[in-house]
């Protein structure tokens, strides 16, 4: 659940570890997925709320300006396929374009929060699968390496 980490991190941490693949992958899914309904429905409010703020106001600027700038980025390129952007946006594992990041584009975009939820849960499934695949290539060479 911890942002920038997430899924991105629990799943190499699994592999290298040793852990069962089947029960880690399904509670870093979960874990990833946790935050995913308040974020979209308090997210930005809580942005908007803080950027005023004289301790907190730079960050939440900061936040706030990062998801709409991804949101009008995701928008621009989709067009019609706004959704199965939200999803390759959540689902091809690159710093910045996790399961909260989407969210918060989903929300500063007034998108629909029930199929947000679906498409960002099938972005961190995609993002899970390649995560997966990488880290079991990468551990899997350093394993013939000893």
């Amino acid at each position: 659940m911890v942002p920038l980490i997430e899924l991105r991190g629990a799943i190499p941490y699994a592999v290298g570890f040793e852990l069962p693949l089947v029960p880690s992958y399904i509670v870093a899914v979960i874990g990833n997925m946790l935050p995913v309904p308040f974020i979209f429905l308090f997210g930005r409010k809580l942005l908007e709320w803080g950027k005023d703020k004289k301790v907190i106001g730079g960050f939440f600027r900061w936040c706030l300006e990062k998801g709409e700038k991804a949101g009008a980025k995701l928008e621009s390129k989709a067009g019609r396929g706004l959704y199965i952007a939200l999803l390759l946006f959540v689902g091809i594992p690159l710093p910045g374009t996790g399961a909260w990041s989407g969210t918060l584009a989903a929300s500063i975009l007034n998108m629909d929060f029930k199929k947000s939820v679906v498409y960002v849960m099938l972005g961190v499934v995609l993002a899970g699968v390649i995560m997966l695949a990488a880290s079991l290539g990468v551990f899997g060479a350093v394993s013939l390496m000893k």
